[in-house]
């Protein structure tokens, strides 16, 4: 793929992980000047032979480059690794995985310390980086003049998706996104565990769950029409009463199974929760308000 349309200013990469190598090699190969640091120094090798050129410590990384990645461990080693690095006139882009609160923390550090900031979450593995038809792309939040003035080659790697100027959105969707991707996992581990001990094949009972997850997907279109107009009925066609008297068949089941309900029975607890207050033609988009403290 030909990547022309974009400033190839020299960029610093700090953190030669899984992620952060596969990050340097999808620039070096759009021919992007590339300057990499790591702690340990190993790692930045095998990347040298490749083109980039290689920092013995993180100042001289920083320094080289008007972009500075990083692509740490966490939040601390971030702060670790900058502490004492000029970053003055620099434009930060924050790859490491953290909190909402803690980009915010850190975009007002880079800030004090005369960087712009845009912090990033990364919605990819490693081998969907450089694959544009893989998927994968970043949720970027912070500085929009820093977003738009790097834009192409931020686009790179992976996609990209800019969130708003909340520092801390990035981060915000990204672990959205995962806990529900936690929750679906649980769902699919519970049904797994059902046919475990049964003539079923797993190979073949696959498929039947993909294609009933993908058909319940759109799900969430509902959830969001609902918290958009407050009204929780509309076009509801299972309600929570009705949903709640199912509960007790997935439960009994599990027990006829052998199959333990703890992935379930919080969901369910909830769900409970919100038909006890008077809301059984409700889908379970209020169960939302019981979780928000």
């Amino acid at each position: 793929m030909e990547h022309d349309a974009f400033d190839k200013s020299e960029i610093a990469l700090l953190g030669l992980g899984d992620m952060g190598t596969a990050l340097a090699r999808a620039w070096l190969v759009a021919g992007q000047p590339l300057t990499v640091w790591n702690r340990s120094a190993g790692r930045a090798e095998p990347l040298a032979a490749e083109g980039a050129k290689t920092a013995e410590t993180a100042a001289a990384a920083v320094a080289a480059g008007g972009l500075v990645v990083v692509c740490l461990l966490d939040d601390a080693s971030v702060g670790e690794v900058l502490a004492d690095v000029d970053l003055t006139g620099k434009d930060l882009v924050n790859l490491t995985t953290g909190t909402p609160a803690q980009a915010r923390a850190r975009a007002k550090w880079a800030e004090e310390r005369g960087a712009r900031f845009l912090d990033g979450g990364i919605m990819a593995v490693p081998p969907m980086i450089g694959t544009p038809e893989s998927g994968g792309y970043v949720f970027y939040s912070g500085s929009r003049a820093l977003f738009d003035a790097h834009r192409g080659a931020l686009a790179v790697p992976a996609g990209t998706r800019y969130v708003g100027a909340d520092p801390g959105f990035a981060a915000l969707h990204d672990v959205a996104l995962l806990s529900a991707m936690t929750g679906m996992f649980a769902g699919v581990s519970h049904a797994f565990a059902l046919i475990r001990k049964e003539d079923v094949v797993p190979a073949d009972f696959a498929p039947l769950l993909v294609d009933w997850l993908t058909a319940m997907a759109p799900y969430a279109y509902g959830t969001a029409g609902h918290l958009t107009s407050g009204d929780y009925t509309e076009g509801v066609v299972s309600n929570l009463a009705m949903m709640v008297e199912g509960n007790s068949t997935l439960l009994r089941t599990a027990e006829e199974q052998g199959v333990s309900a703890e992935l379930l029975t919080p969901f369910m607890a909830l769900m409970e929760r919100r038909l006890a207050a008077g809301h059984g033609e409700e889908g379970t988009t209020g169960v939302i308000d019981l979780l928000v403290r």
